[in-house]
């Protein structure tokens, strides 16, 4: 599944964007980029851009206010119980997606990392950005992993980049989505509660 909005409540970069005293600014491109009208590898630079200067300890300030979405703890521990894997695949930064799955136990997680120089942010992402190809391939890999058939995989998500896995995952779910996901998606649900996804799965 995706994190920011579908795992969690908040959007990381706008936390992030709040505390480098331009929330409304990368708000707005955020928004934009969910939406899919902006290509997200160049929107996710120009925000990253943005917080260049911030002090590492930032990250513990905003994991501090980011909530777990109503029934996140529950789905997974159910989806545990049966023998199930979870991953999460997101957009958002390996600082504060590490310690959500550690939290949470989740099996598989990747995200973006932050270039950090003397306790500062640069202003710069680390490696391959995580794309809606990057979160297909994840897919596809942890599910050759463990030798599943996409039949039997969920793909789970908000935003349009998060419609090509839900459209190539045996079941695919649009999670309180922006329009061109809840389109797109075979499957959605419009409350935030992520239990209704154990609806799916009965």
């Amino acid at each position: 599944m995706d994190v920011d909005s579908t795992l969690i409540d908040e959007e990381v970069i706008d936390e992030l964007g709040e505390a480098a005293g331009c929330g409304e600014r990368i708000a707005a491109v955020t928004e934009r980029a969910m939406r899919g009208e902006l290509d997200f590898r160049e929107a996710l630079r120009a925000r990253v851009a943005l917080l260049k200067g911030l002090p590492v300890r930032v990250f513990d300030e905003v994991y501090q206010r980011i909530h777990f979405t109503n029934g996140a703890h529950e789905l997974i521990d159910t989806l545990h119980a049966h023998g199930w894997h979870v991953g999460v695949v997101s957009g958002g930064f390996h600082e504060v997606v590490d310690r959500l799955a550690d939290d949470a136990h989740i099996d598989y997680r990747l995200a973006n990392r932050l270039e950090v120089r003397d306790g500062l942010l640069t202003g710069n992402v680390l490696g391959e950005i995580v794309t809606k190809q990057v979160k297909l391939d994840s897919l596809h890999a942890w599910a050759d992993e463990l030798g599943l058939p996409m039949s039997q995989t969920v793909a789970m998500g908000d935003g349009a980049n998060d419609i090509p896995m839900i459209m190539e995952a045996g079941l695919g779910i649009a999670f309180c989505a922006k329009p061109k996901t809840r389109d797109a998606a075979p499957a959605a649900i419009t409350t935030r509660d992520l239990r209704l996804v154990l609806d799916f799965l009965r």
